[in-house]
């Protein structure tokens, strides 16, 4: 049986990385019907962990991302989308899991590590956000999924959450589920860069294109967009490589773009060869990379435009409680099952 879970962190509104990374890929095995259930997450309790201070940023941001969800083709009617803190189980699951972890292996994890420095949090970092590896195993392991569309820069969290499932099978039965990832097709652009070429691309850092943005506000990001700085002249040998245009142009740009938009070129080949070799302005290149953007997003942005108008934030809340109704009937199966298997269900 192959299961699905996925999900999102409500910290704002969902940007190209989130559809790149894992929204387009989710809506394809959604559509493909070859997986038995799928769950997504808007991971509200996770998001605290950082942001405790900010409460309404969390809960503001749940219709926000729940918009985005919709507008780029996730159905309630296909999928299960519910709120991580409406599963009061997937709590009761990180208690138990944290007593098969080590504070140093949580310490060692890349990816929490890399968070850590990126939010500069140095010595004071919140328990929450050092445990949350147990947290996500906790999600993963209440559904049994066996599947999790993940970006690469997820891979650490999905090995330590494997090293938890095989801790707790080998201490106690046989009950939990080892996840495997499953990453973006296109390999280049699992993890797309910021606006700023210098981080991967972040809410936080604000090097991003949101989904809901107008196409006013994707052209002024994409026209602002760092690029090789070697390249000073239209003349100049440029580089393709580490350029974040060039990543986005890997990410979105089809052949069908090319006879669409720039029809001189009949591929990205073709035009990654004429820059590096000289006599391709970058402004060119990015009035092409805006077009692409624009075919991609233009049809996504208007769905979401409709969604909003159709669906108030009442609405859209009460569709995740009714996804939250029934997750939580999966996951309390689950800590049935972990409990028995702990001996602690007391009076069984």
């Amino acid at each position: 049986m192959d299961i699905v879970l996925t999900g999102d962190r409500p910290t704002g509104r969902l940007h190209v990385g989130h559809y790149v990374g894992s929204l387009k890929r989710r809506v394809e095995m959604q559509n493909s019907g070859a997986y038995d259930k799928m769950y997504v997450m808007i991971a509200d309790a996770q998001a605290l962990s950082d942001n405790a201070d900010n409460i309404d940023k969390v809960k503001n941001s749940i219709s926000e991302v729940m918009l985005d969800y919709l507008a780029c083709g996730l159905d309630p009617k296909k999928v299960t989308i519910f709120i991580q803190s409406e599963v009061p189980e997937l709590c009761e699951l990180s208690f138990y899991y944290m007593n098969l972890v080590t504070l140093s292996r949580l310490e060692r994890n890349p990816t929490v590590k890399n968070e850590i420095a990126l939010r500069g949090f140095k010595q004071s970092i919140p328990v929450g956000f050092l445990t949350y590896p147990i947290s996500q195993t906790a999600d993963i392991t209440a559904f049994k999924a066996n599947l999790v569309p993940v970006g690469e820069d997820q891979l650490p969290m999905l090995e330590q959450a494997r090293e938890i499932v095989r801790s707790f099978n080998t201490l106690y039965a046989p009950v939990l589920v080892e996840p495997k990832a499953v990453l973006p097709s296109n390999e280049k652009c699992s993890r797309l860069p910021g606006l700023d070429g210098a981080n991967k691309m972040s809410k936080s850092l604000g090097n991003c294109i949101f989904l809901a943005y107008s196409a006013d506000e994707v052209k002024q990001k994409v026209m602002s967009m760092f690029t090789d700085p070697t390249h000073l002249r239209v003349e100049d040998k440029g580089h393709t490589e580490g350029n974040p245009v060039f990543i986005y142009l890997d990410a979105f740009a089809t052949d069908e773009h090319f006879s669409a938009f720039l029809p001189e070129y009949q591929n990205l080949s073709e035009l990654k060869a004429h820059y590096e070799r000289g006599g391709l302005g970058d402004m060119k290149v990015k009035k092409f990379l805006n077009q692409v953007l624009e075919a991609e997003f233009g049809p996504i942005r208007e769905r979401r435009q409709q969604f909003a108008k159709d669906l108030p934030v009442p609405e859209l809340l009460n569709i995740l409680h009714q996804g939250s109704i029934e997750a939580r009937k999966t996951a309390a199966q689950t800590l049935d099952e972990v409990k028995t298997a702990m001996g602690i269900n007391y009076h069984k």
